[in-house]
């Protein structure tokens, strides 16, 4: 996939390093959405990895992502009402996840342009 900007996915990713997990979660189930994908937790793994790599990496290895980051939060998201789906078939986010992931999205793009 060809970059939009000469920046590398690192720089990238410091814009996402103060949000928490759950935040992380919620925002790439969004953008998935935004981007018309099915958002199984596999396409969602990677999706956060992406975003955070220090936030959802293995702790041996760096470089590769860690499934196990993504379990109880959305364990917690599903019982907070924000999302629903679960890890056989895909997630989805409600009404009151979209405001949440909305504000992060409003929040990245704040971010960006401070760059």
């Amino acid at each position: 996939m060809p970059k939009k900007s000469g920046k590398s996915i690192l720089e990238d990713s410091r814009l996402y390093e103060d949000k928490s997990i759950n935040s992380l979660i919620l925002f790439g189930i969004y953008r998935l959405h935004q981007k018309g994908e099915l958002c199984s937790f596999e396409r969602l793994l990677e999706e956060c990895f992406k975003l955070s790599p220090k936030t959802f990496c293995l702790a041996s290895h760096q470089e590769w992502p860690d499934s196990r980051k993504l379990d109880r939060p959305l364990r917690s998201l599903r019982e907070e009402k924000v999302l629903y789906g679960n890890p056989k078939a895909s997630f989805s986010l409600t009404s009151e996840g979209e405001k949440i992931a909305e504000q992060i999205a409003k929040s990245v793009r704040q971010g960006k342009l401070k760059i």
